[in-house]
């Protein structure tokens, strides 16, 4: 085995042992994966930075403290997504700071996180415009949102992230 087959089967043994040993990002690797575009994502770490284009080089237009906020991927360059936020800004994003976890923003006013997908269920909770939570799975017109253990199901006209 020459230098360099033997280069590369140790990068792969390292790889391995990383993602066996749990080290490796699992939900930021799911981001980089190869989804059709466009699709919904999550920022994935407390403080990350949108950028105007692919590159570390470039100016820095928005920097994210809110982990977990919805944004849509809308285009791919490498290792950098485009993504557009809620407020509908967008730029690029490195895609290590994205996550495929599935999360929602409540808009307009206060919202019903109701105990059934129905107008008629009984309301367990109310959301607040701004809150944000994970999402669980959809049904004709509702999802399941989950903040912080409550759950409950919430309208999709009352979110930004289905």
């Amino acid at each position: 085995m020459n230098a360099m087959m033997r280069r590369a089967a140790f990068t792969i043994a390292i790889l391995a042992a990383c993602a066996g040993a749990g080290l490796w990002p699992e939900r930021a690797v799911l981001a980089q994966s190869d989804a059709d575009l466009p699709y919904w994502a999550s920022i994935a770490v407390d403080e990350a930075r949108m950028r105007k284009g692919p590159s570390p080089d470039v100016p820095v237009i928005w920097e994210y403290r809110r982990r977990d906020l919805p944004v849509r991927v809308v285009a791919r360059y490498e290792n950098w997504r485009k993504i557009e936020d809620p407020d509908g800004t967008s730029g690029w994003m490195a895609a290590r700071l994205l996550s495929r976890t599935r999360t929602a923003i409540v808009t307009g006013g206060t919202a019903d996180m109701r105990e059934g997908p129905d107008e008629g269920a009984a309301v367990a909770y109310r959301a607040q415009s701004g809150v944000v939570g994970r999402i669980t799975g959809c049904d004709d017109g509702w999802c399941l949102f989950d903040v912080k253990g409550r759950r409950g199901w919430i309208a999709v006209g009352s979110i930004w992230g289905d």
